[in-house]
């Protein structure tokens, strides 16, 4: 296989790791504080069901991209080429998604009918049976917990970042 095929392929999971990194540190620090200070609950609901769909959309594609490219270049690589920093690329960008996700639930074992019950408000909500009988504090605290997932996620993303960082550049000294 052409070298050059497997450098792009490393270029195309790390450019998309670097996307997913900035994108779960974006929605930490600057997109989910400032629904905080929305003047209405419904509105801040609203804005996170919409923001959220759309970032788990685009954060999956992202991851998807990433494992897909860095995993074919490390199979297209000749064995003696074959350097374990893509594997370990691979591993902790994935984690970075549902493993998250599922580290959270495990944590907060006891919240889930709580967050059942806010999900099952919130969509009664959507549905327009509700009206504008959103809790504030729930939705307060929906963003909160989403604002420390997604810290997480941005930081198990920027370690695979930074590994892929220091790798390509061993790769061309």
């Amino acid at each position: 296989m052409s070298f050059k095929a497997i450098s792009v392929c490393k270029f195309v999971g790390t450019i998309s790791l670097g996307l997913l990194t900035g994108i779960s540190l974006t929605h930490t620090t600057l997109t989910l504080p400032s629904l905080l200070a929305l003047p209405s609950a419904s509105t801040a609901h609203t804005s996170l069901t919409t923001l959220t769909s759309r970032t788990k959309t685009l954060s999956s594609y992202l991851r998807h991209i990433t494992t897909f490219s860095l995993f074919s270049a490390y199979l297209l690589s000749p064995r003696r080429f074959r350097h374990p920093y893509l594997l370990y690329m691979v591993i902790v960008s994935t984690i970075s998604g549902p493993g998250i996700e599922l580290a959270m639930k495990l944590k907060d074992g006891n919240r889930d009918a709580k967050e059942e019950e806010l999900r099952l408000e919130l969509a009664d909500l959507e549905e327009g049976k509700a009206g504008e009988a959103v809790n504030g504090e729930r939705v307060r605290g929906a963003i909160e917990r989403l604002r420390v997932k997604e810290g997480v996620r941005s930081l198990v993303a920027g370690v695979a970042f930074s590994m892929g960082l220091v790798g390509l550049w061993g790769d061309a000294a």
